[in-house]
């Protein structure tokens, strides 16, 4: 068995997918971190933010070519969009060997980056050292509408609840727990990225109204979809059944699942599969935490994949 381990930084630690992704590095048993970069927090021990953490590194505030002067087997680049390009072009140049996990929306639209939403595309994994992660919506809402896309009639209607930390560290409005107080916050009603991006994935229009909810974390996608053709609800379940027979990260269960129940879980829940009279419209919903299996669980699973790793080391489930 080859036991050889990596070295691995990340870009952008400080947010909160940043945590959760030191959290599972530090239980990796083939992952070295070798530096983590965070502007605010430069200089200070990562230790003492992350108890899981027993190293001595400390925050770096490194810029694209510092961090591609590291010289790591692997990069996880966990920042807000727009801002990848330069960090991929100087580790590309510097070091083409080195697999980069991407976490904002930059490439997942570029046809030369492998789309990572392994449960969906492991098939398609051809060796890409570029590896665009999922959003976190995008992912729920392909869980919830993949195995029913030869019968849709039309265009899913995803209505989505996300907590707070979706909205990242930086103050605004969809995290003030003040202003979320006994409320639900509609945003980007039409056109959201991650309508576009399961539109693009699935290959058919989808419709998604995201909200944001005083939770923390945690995402709930309820899916309205229309069949071309009547089922009953045991075919429905038995396609869902079958689709991720074997997943260890995908669960099918029979009632609406909770988002309270997956907070600070790994995996994903489906089910509250819901006919209405006619039995050619059927609800699904799907739960997941998103700085989990909507963020840092699914790029662990990639860098595993692309490290020839088990995909689910370190990932508890």
């Amino acid at each position: 068995m080859n036991d050889s381990t990596f070295t691995l930084g990340i870009v952008g630690a400080r947010g909160h997918t940043g945590a959760e992704l030191i959290k599972l590095v530090a239980a990796h048993p083939r992952l070295q971190l070798a530096f983590v970069s965070s502007r605010e927090l430069a200089g200070k021990p990562l230790a003492d933010h992350h108890p899981e953490y027993t190293g001595e590194l400390h925050y770096e505030n490194l810029d694209a070519d510092a961090v591609a002067a590291k010289g790591v087997d692997a990069v996880i680049l966990a920042l807000p969009n727009g801002l990848a390009a330069p960090f991929v072009a100087a580790i590309q140049a510097a070091r083409p060997e080195t697999v980069i996990v991407d976490l904002s929306a930059d490439y997942r639209f570029d046809g030369q980056w492998y789309y990572g939403l392994p449960e969906l595309t492991r098939g398609r994994y051809q060796g890409q050292k570029h590896i665009s992660n999922p959003g976190c919506y995008a992912t729920a809402m392909q869980l919830a509408i993949h195995p029913l896309l030869d019968l849709l009639a039309g265009p899913p209607q995803c209505f989505g609840v996300s907590g707070y930390s979706g909205a990242g560290t930086s103050p605004s409005d969809k995290n003030n727990p003040e202003l979320l107080a006994d409320n639900l916050m509609p945003y980007s009603l039409t056109n959201h990225m991650h309508e576009r991006e399961v539109s693009a994935q699935l290959g058919v229009p989808v419709e998604f109204m995201p909200h944001v909810a005083p939770h923390f974390r945690g995402i709930t996608l309820t899916a309205n979809l229309w069949l071309n053709r009547a089922q009953t609800r045991e075919q429905i379940v038995e396609r869902f059944q079958q689709a991720y027979a074997g997943e260890a990260l995908v669960e099918i269960v029979d009632e609406a699942p909770w988002v309270s129940h997956i907070a600070g879980r790994h995996g994903a829940q489906v089910g509250g599969f819901t006919l209405a009279p006619g039995n050619k419209r059927v609800v699904v919903v799907a739960t997941l935490d998103n700085l989990l299996k909507g963020a840092a669980t699914q790029a662990m699973q990639n860098l595993n994949l692309a490290l020839g790793i088990d995909e689910l080391t370190s990932i508890p489930h």
